[in-house]
């Protein structure tokens, strides 16, 4: 009763959150069980029932080639989670290494990494160097999670450079050196576990941004091939029907953007729970 006591209270104060963890379950139930919940065959032709709007039928109407708009839309969440937590695993895993190198060792190490390496991919627009990789390696899965994981891995990397930079400094740690303990020790048991709630706020959102980044490279043909369903690519099938079949545009962008809107809550909730200050100013 206590646990329940306190989901509903935290809910009450932070309805957003609670709006971002529903949505963000639905996605993913829908990603997970998406063959078992989807009424028709994503890729299923039938050109004889084409650009029907929403009805007892098709929930959502069907596109210009007769498929089933809800089938699509429940099968272009799996792309997207599956990108959106790629991209964000592969982009943390370099930058925690990046940003942990440069900011503990510092000297030669902070500026090859910090001044070199992570300034030049910073310069570069992240969404027109992966829009280059994609068409330079051609479209598919694979291609995008690491096109967007090029320019990824930058913002961790300068986060967790600066974490470790403040923490290293701190009693414990000094401690710990004086103890005997080796540099792998002494990040991974004393100065990982003091960086982590940041990288999880980061972490959140990044996922948002890596579902908007890429229905915008399937939009511009440079997302999963069809007869693939993704969002992106469905909103440019529809760009034709754009007045003749609203329904066409409208339930793709909505999921963009209720996907996207999901990871922004949680992340922002997120920030609130763990930063002190914040607790205390509000009393969560």
């Amino acid at each position: 009763m206590k646990v329940r006591t306190a989901v509903l209270h935290r809910s009450r104060q932070q309805p957003l959150a609670a709006l971002g963890i529903v949505l963000l379950l639905l996605f993913t139930v829908c990603a997970l069980f998406a063959p078992w919940l989807a009424p028709y065959d994503p890729a299923r032709l039938d050109l004889t029932g084409r650009l029907m709007g929403p009805s007892a039928a098709h929930w959502f109407g069907t596109d210009e080639l007769g498929r089933d708009i809800l089938s699509r839309t429940i099968f272009g969440a799996r792309i997207s989670m599956i990108v959106a937590v790629s991209v964000v695993g592969l982009s943390l895993g370099v930058g925690l290494i990046a940003g942990c190198l440069a900011g503990f060792y510092g000297g030669v190490t902070d500026t090859i990494l910090n001044v070199y390496v992570t300034n030049a991919f910073m310069s570069l627009p992240g969404i027109l160097l992966a829009i280059a990789f994609v068409a330079f390696m051609g479209p598919g899965l694979l291609n995008v999670i690491l096109a967007l994981a090029i320019s990824g891995w930058v913002g961790y990397a300068r986060l967790v450079r600066g974490q470790v930079m403040a923490v290293k400094e701190r009693e414990f740690v000094e401690a710990a050196r004086a103890l005997g303990a080796s540099d792998l020790r002494v990040l991974c048991r004393h100065i990982l576990p003091n960086i982590v709630q940041p990288l999880i706020v980061q972490a959140a959102i990044g996922m948002a941004g890596a579902v908007l980044a890429e229905a915008t490279l399937s939009f511009l043909g440079l997302g999963v091939p069809p007869p693939v369903a993704s969002w992106g690519s469905m909103l440019n099938d529809a760009r034709s029907h754009l007045f003749d079949s609203p329904h066409l545009v409208f339930f793709p962008a909505m999921a963009v953007m209720l996907c996207v809107l999901s990871f922004n809550f949680i992340g922002d909730a997120l920030r609130d729970y763990l930063d002190p200050r914040t607790k205390m100013e509000t009393g969560i």
